[in-house]
């Protein structure tokens, strides 16, 4: 958004790589009239701002080569008006080919003036949705999925897929990307109970912004009753039913959110503490680009600041840096923080949140005092662990 390309991106991946990561999700790169590309014209041209398809055919190998996997962002639920179907449709009005492609409620198409007379992404004129009942424009979106598949991509993140109120539109999107890689990572935008998304037939996790919200609700107070931190210990768990199906894609911020530094109380300490949970919890841990250093950001788009490369860093954000840096980690060490058997409890002055396989056990201590501030450690078998 502010002048990076995917060459920039592929010269960085020794940092990315140095920091233990192993997957990266790109939001939306394909032609767009927008700079944060969720108006897409083209879905199967990369936008020219970032590069060309060599370009990104390069920094596909170079991932997998490094050990990454590539996730993108795919906007299927709307286009944009300069998306050439809907140009068409401007033009032609009903005599269109693609009239049919859209919700349309009269003619001619009040695009950039009035009252939008179609259905449109929260009634943005320059958002048109798509008529997702069509069997032409399905097979359109899932010829897009298909086709960045084939192309080396490991997975798709999917945008606001809720609004594409149709669960046998996201099952044959699953039929078709997993025919191609069956180990593809299918996540979904969903911001509220998740279950209907995640039976195994849509679905292989959702963003967990329920976890989110549950954690910076309750850590961002100053103090808690025995009977509120043991409400939160049960609805944290209850998040990782051992029922539900997947792996959920947890995070703390987001293109979406307000950085977590930047939070109301959202002290070095308090991100410390919060960083450390997330690590802690069962599935897939996303990081937003900067989290690393404490990067802040308020609401959208102050949150899509640009990553400071080559400013010298405040003493406090280098000492975040080796913190963060030390949790990834232990995350990848420690196999039992991957798999191991997930459990969170209260105590007489906090809570712990224990992970344990047949070999290791680590836990996370949290605790506080009256008027202090809370406060954690690492244990693995007893031991202090050094963050």
């Amino acid at each position: 958004m502010c002048g990076g390309n995917l060459a920039g991106v592929r010269e960085h991946l020794d940092y990315l790589k140095d920091l233990g990561f192993n997957a990266l999700y790109f939001c939306p790169i394909f032609a767009s009239n927008s700079n944060h590309r969720y108006h897409t014209y083209d879905y199967f041209k990369i936008d020219p701002v970032l590069g060309d398809d060599a370009e990104f055919d390069a920094l596909v190998r170079e991932t997998h080569k490094k050990g990454f996997r590539v996730i993108l962002d795919g906007v299927f639920n709307h286009c944009s008006r300069g998306f050439f179907q809907f140009n068409s449709l401007m033009e032609l009005g009903p005599d269109s080919p693609y009239k049919d492609w859209f919700h349309v409620e009269s003619y001619p198409i009040k695009a950039y003036s009035g009252k939008p007379n179609y259905k449109c992404w929260w009634d943005m004129p320059a958002l048109p949705k798509f008529n997702t009942d069509n069997p032409e424009v399905r097979e359109f979106l899932f010829s897009v999925g298909e086709y960045w598949v084939k192309r080396g991509i490991d997975g798709w993140r999917l945008d606001v897929p809720n609004e594409i109120d149709d669960d046998s539109f996201w099952q044959e999107f699953r039929i078709r990307v997993k025919s191609i890689n069956p180990d593809a990572y299918i996540v979904g935008e969903i911001w509220d109970p998740p279950a209907r998304w995640l039976q195994g037939d849509q679905f292989d996790g959702v963003m967990n912004y329920m976890l989110r919200r549950l954690l910076l609700d309750f850590m961002f107070e100053e103090s808690h009753t025995f009977e509120e931190t043991d409400a939160f210990c049960k609805a944290v768990a209850a998040n990782f039913s051992e029922n539900t199906f997947g792996i959920p894609f947890n995070l703390l911020s987001s293109h979406d959110t307000t950085r977590l530094i930047t939070q109301p109380n959202g002290s070095f300490e308090n991100s410390k503490l919060l960083t450390a949970l997330l690590f802690f919890m069962p599935g897939a841990v996303c990081s937003y680009y900067g989290e690393e250093i404490a990067m802040e950001g308020g609401k959208d788009p102050d949150c899509r600041r640009c990553f400071p490369w080559g400013t010298q860093l405040k003493p406090r954000n280098k000492e975040y840096f080796a913190f963060f840096k030390a949790l990834v980690a232990l995350r990848n060490s420690e196999s039992a923080l991957r798999h191991g058997k997930f459990e969170v409890f209260t105590t007489v002055d906090g809570f712990i949140v224990r992970r344990a396989c047949e070999n290791s056990s680590l836990e996370l201590q949290v605790f506080w005092a009256a008027n202090e501030p809370k406060h954690f450690r690492v244990l693995k078998n007893g031991e202090k662990v050094a963050l």
